[in-house]
């Protein structure tokens, strides 16, 4: 029988061969270290291992299996050592733990052009992408017509949690408000988990909790659902009701940010939506 070597040897110790590949493959010079005449290609184990602040010799033992799970803030040490892409970590992760990263909070208040193209193309179809504190950080003209006109607010109000327990017009435009609270709630905190608690989350948590009884009460339950799919339904003050199919999309390679997709259940809910973006781009003429 046949044994195919390549298989066999990183199957026996996954994170050991990758490890090693990642390192054979630095320049030290990049890291201000002396090329000299080396046996072997990229960074020592012990040059790693002084990047990481761990031992060399527990480091020779990762890299041999013999050195047990290393914890998320060995990990996180070991990827800055070895100059990790965002893909490249989580794939560490995942060989040594099994599960990838904790969410990283993205704080950055633009997404690519790339991907608000690709929300602008969805001419009838609302859509936005939310960070991780469901701040609605992009959106395309369809969402504006059809769920709120996000540019006419302040970049803190932008947050859906803060528009659906404080803004009237939020409020009143949903079909059925306690349904749709308790699930933005329970979504919420889901994601709140997934990604680490940030402090900026806690803030809002807290904030919220003094600010709307009915906040503080649906919080405390702790339910937690995922955003996933399902439909939307609207009383919007001129096209009057409204479904919307949604669905929920990682953004890959933005970690913390989300984007939903509203889709017209019926042809009657598409030909409202056409006709309230087209109202809203003859406004802006």
């Amino acid at each position: 029988m046949t044994t195919n070597r390549l298989t066999s040897t990183t199957d026996a110790n996954p994170l050991g061969a990758y490890l090693k590949d990642r390192r054979a493959k630095l320049d030290p010079a990049e890291f201000g270290l002396p090329a000299g005449r080396r046996r072997t290609p990229g960074l020592r184990r012990e040059e790693v291992a002084q990047r990481a602040h761990v031992s060399a010799t527990w480091y020779t033992w990762l890299e041999q299996g013999r050195g047990g799970a290393p914890s998320a803030d060995v990990l996180d040490r070991l990827a800055r050592a070895l100059a990790l892409k965002e893909a490249e970590r989580e794939h560490l992760y995942l060989l040594a733990q099994g599960r990838p990263p904790g969410v990283r909070p993205c704080l950055t208040a633009r997404v690519s052009p790339q991907l608000q193209r690709v929300l602008d193309s969805l001419e009838n179809s609302p859509a936005l992408v939310k960070n991780a504190e469901w701040d609605i950080v992009a959106w395309n003209a369809a969402a504006a017509a059809v769920l709120t006109d996000y540019a006419k607010l302040d970049p803190d109000q932008r947050n859906v949690l803060r528009l659906m327990f404080r803004d009237s017009g939020v409020r009143k435009a949903q079909a059925d408000w306690q349904g749709t609270a308790r699930f933005v709630v329970a979504a919420f905190r889901a994601d709140v988990a997934r990604s680490g608690a940030s402090p900026r989350a806690q803030r809002l948590v807290e904030e919220l909790s003094r600010s709307s009884p009915e906040f503080a009460a649906i919080w405390s339950e702790h339910d937690v659902r995922t955003h996933g799919e399902g439909t939307k339904r609207l009383h919007h003050a001129e096209a009057g009701a409204l479904a919307l199919e949604y669905s929920s999309f990682a953004v890959d390679g933005q970690p913390g940010l989300g984007m939903v997709i509203y889709t017209p259940a019926t042809p009657v809910d598409a030909e409202r939506v056409r006709a309230l973006v087209a109202r809203r781009e003859l406004a802006a003429c």
